[in-house]
């Protein structure tokens, strides 16, 4: 299920919680920085699972928050990484799981605190980090929507 779903105007801008997103086929979000962003596939859209936030700031004593890690789509009870190369649909809309959406450089900066250095942070979300996933047809994805596989 969708829990939430973040969107940013520009790259580095806080991201902002909508409610509804709609997504066109091949290019991602629209109104997302990432729009027609295509340097290699998964750049569509990206998930992560609350059950891997929340396992964070339990392991690590942090209160971070979902839109954080700045993915746009916050799944409850749902694999992601099984998804990878794998399609899925979530009301009408289709896509297909690319990849994995391992921590990066700018991850470990956003969440380097003085007693976690951001190679630290990296480490801590390898293989948690979430999913890149193309769009394959286009359509209204909102808040409460279900997985179908």
């Amino acid at each position: 299920m969708i829990e939430a779903i973040f969107v940013a105007n520009k790259k580095r801008e806080p991201q902002l919680s909508v409610s509804a997103i709609q997504v066109v086929a091949g290019k991602g979000i629209m109104g997302d920085r990432y729009f027609n962003h295509l340097k290699k596939p998964g750049q569509n859209i990206t998930f992560i699972a609350a059950e891997e936030v929340e396992n964070f700031n339990l392991m690590t004593g942090r209160s971070i928050q979902a839109c954080d890690l700045r993915r746009n789509i916050v799944t409850r009870s749902i694999q992601l990484n099984e998804l990878v190369g794998k399609h899925f649909q979530i009301g009408e809309v289709q896509f297909y799981g690319i990849e994995l959406c391992e921590p990066c450089k700018t991850l470990g900066k956003l969440l380097t605190t003085p007693a976690m250095q951001p190679q630290e942070v990296i480490k801590a979300w390898t293989h948690k980090a979430g999913l890149r996933a193309n769009i394959v047809t286009s359509g209204f994805i909102r808040v409460g929507m279900a997985f179908r596989f």
